[in-house]
């Protein structure tokens, strides 16, 4: 199912798009799902981020050191 929406464009942007035809409809379609997608990830790595916060390890030379005298 879809949906459409409608946008306000002033009289000149207009005039320009009629001089330069093109899909705009397919042209705005794909900028705005690029846009969201964008959006999504940028989300999801927000998301990932604050969760390694909780795991990081302060300072993992201690760490290293143990292993190594092992």
């Amino acid at each position: 199912m879809s949906s459409t929406i409608t946008i306000r464009l002033s009289r000149e942007l207009k005039e320009k798009m009629r001089r330069h035809p093109r899909p705009w409809s397919e042209e705005l379609r794909a900028y705005i799902e690029e846009r969201v997608w964008t959006l999504e990830l940028v989300e999801a790595i927000d998301e990932i981020e604050a969760r390694a916060e909780t795991r990081r390890v302060p300072d993992s030379t201690p760490l290293i050191r143990e292993d190594r005298r092992r």
